[in-house]
């Protein structure tokens, strides 16, 4: 029997998880992602163990074209704001696109919060959706052997738009828990 973790950056994108279910919120990025993920990791390891445990990462999104919208759950996450070419040029692999489920649909992680329309033309040519804490979800769980499914809501265009965030934020959260009491629950 498999066991949810449901991972989300803030109070108010879990807002409507079911209160049957284990909810960690990270908050904002990709290192306090990392490091909750983790940590929260390390204690099932002591206790109950991983084995059939799948962390679900949910939240919210920006939408890098216009025609997505509603919920998603994307099979490829990127580190979008690390210099990859460098890295490997030193070389390293900076792991910067790790594949997380069967679909190709791309989410872009990185520590921007995307406003700018110069930037969101760059990531669209790279990804469909844009966050903050994905790739760093995917890659604590993946260091472990823990598989992640990422579910995303748009709940913005990643432009100046996301600065209403907080008043679009509870409608997202409302499309996340309905997705968690229907597949989770």
């Amino acid at each position: 029997m498999t066991r949810y973790l449901v991972v989300a950056a803030t109070e108010a994108e879990a807002a409507h998880v079911p209160r049957t279910l284990p909810v960690l919120v990270t908050g904002i990025g990709k290192t306090a992602a990392a490091t909750a993920v983790a940590r929260a990791l390390a204690s099932y390891e002591a206790g109950a163990g991983l084995a059939g445990l799948e962390v679900v990462n949910i939240g919210t999104a920006g939408a890098l074209h216009d025609h997505h919208e509603g919920l998603h759950e994307p099979g490829i996450v990127l580190n979008h704001d690390i210099n990859a070419e460098a890295v490997r040029a030193l070389g390293y692999d900076p792991q910067e696109r790790l594949v997380c489920g069967p679909g190709d649909l791309v989410l872009a992680t990185g520590d921007v919060f995307v406003t700018d329309p110069v930037v969101r033309a760059r990531l669209a040519a790279r990804a469909d959706l844009v966050d903050m804490e994905g790739y760093a979800v995917v890659y604590a769980a993946g260091r472990l052997g823990v598989p992640v499914r990422l579910v995303k809501h748009v709940s913005d265009n990643a432009d100046e738009g996301a600065m209403d965030w907080p008043s679009l934020v509870d409608r997202s959260a409302r499309a996340l828990g309905e997705w968690c009491t229907t597949h989770l629950s």
